[in-house]
């Protein structure tokens, strides 16, 4: 048995770039995600804001 120190493989570990492009796109996947949802909300706000006013109008329009 030997008993190596584990210490070189930790420092390499650290050093390694292959898995730095896999975290990446990661956050640039979860940050354009953020964005989309952000965006979904605003729109449905504004959306809805338009759709009460055009009914006001149709409403007052109408006489009810």
């Amino acid at each position: 048995m030997t008993n190596q120190d584990p210490l070189p493989e930790r420092q390499s570990l650290w050093r390694d770039e292959e898995g730095t492009t896999a975290v990446e796109y990661a956050v640039m996947l979860a940050l354009i995600i953020a964005v989309c949802v952000g965006s979904v909300a605003t729109l449905t706000t504004e959306t809805q804001k338009s759709f009460d006013a055009s009914g006001a109008a149709i409403s007052g329009a109408m006489g009810n």
